[in-house]
């Protein structure tokens, strides 16, 4: 029988390979990965720009529905595709639009303001055609007043970390709110803000606050042209929506409201549910986001219920 020839170990086996065989196997391909990050981050915006996309709630002109600090889903399909359905507004604003499709009564939507490239976030309360005024803060729509009855006032906790005195974009803050400060029996500090329910033609309704008299408060009628929507605030005494006109800011940038009804082009997308909400107190350390976390606001849904008893005949 043969004596086996002992075989070299295999480390001594690797070591006796060529350097230049090694180098090759452990050479990077860098063209090769960078087509492949290229191809994720371009997922990643198509994934944005025609499903659905993350958004978040920087001020107080949807309240009591939602809240700042609340972190949205927005689908992006629901009404077709337009320039402003791309993400970061990559694209010049433009009419055309695919699969277009007119938005209920009492969507709540992102719009990008014909006067800037910024995503607000209102509701639909009046569709094309449609004649709309607003009267003491009632609005009329077709001749008739939209139902706005009064609810329990809404309980927003007092989150000392949104108020912001001599705040020059007071958008955000919370300030406005403090003579209907109240502690209750808990020793919890809340806003008791005054509620309404309205009810659009649809059935479609949903809760608003209105604690003061402003300008926005009055609104001349006009008809709603083709192609277009009008959108308004759940807050409508702090919301810069289809009753409030462009304008330029102190240093001279645009700003203001919608400047009237908003062409469908210009709406990118339709909000569908919560998916976690912060109070502010939160910091860069993630050790602090769990208790700045509020409680029961998590995958609430942002579709107007309907109550089809309400439909208007």
């Amino acid at each position: 029988m043969a004596e086996d020839t002992p075989k070299p170990p295999v480390s001594e086996a690797v070591s006796s390979q060529h350097p230049a065989a090694r180098d090759e196997r452990e050479k990077v391909n860098w063209l090769q990965e960078l087509r492949g990050l290229a191809l994720m981050l371009l997922g990643v915006l198509a994934f944005h720009s025609l499903v659905a996309k993350p958004f978040y709630i920087p001020s107080i002109s949807m309240m009591p529905n939602l809240l700042v600090g609340d972190r949205l889903v927005v689908s992006k399909y629901p009404y077709g595709w337009n320039w402003s359905s791309i993400s970061f507004h990559l694209l010049p604003r433009s009419t055309w639009h695919i699969f277009e499709h007119t938005p209920e009564y009492g969507d709540i939507v992102i719009v990008v303001p014909g006067n800037r490239k910024a995503d607000l976030i209102k509701r639909v309360v009046a569709l094309p055609g449609d004649r709309i005024a607003v009267i003491d803060g009632h609005i009329r729509l077709n001749g008739k007043f939209v139902p706005h009855e009064m609810e329990p006032p809404v309980r927003i906790a007092a989150d000392d970390a949104l108020r912001c005195e001599g705040d020059p974009e007071p958008g955000h803050c919370y300030d406005g709110f403090e003579r209907y400060r109240t502690r209750l029996p808990s020793g919890k500090e809340v806003y008791e803000l005054p509620t309404y329910r309205e009810t659009l033609p649809n059935g479609a309704q949903f809760d608003v606050i209105d604690y003061i008299d402003q300008e926005l408060d009055n609104y001349r009628e006009i008809t709603v042209p083709a192609g277009h929507v009008f959108l308004m605030g759940d807050d409508r005494d702090r919301s810069a929506d289809s009753r409030a006109p462009f304008e330029t800011d102190m240093f001279g940038q645009p700003s203001g409201g919608l400047g009237g009804p908003v062409p469908l082009t210009d709406i990118g997308g339709r909000a569908e549910f919560i998916t976690f909400s912060l109070d502010g107190t939160q910091t860069w350390n993630p050790l602090t986001w769990w208790k700045a976390l509020r409680n029961g606001r998590s995958f609430t849904s942002l579709r107007p219920p309907v109550d089809e008893t309400k439909v208007w005949k």
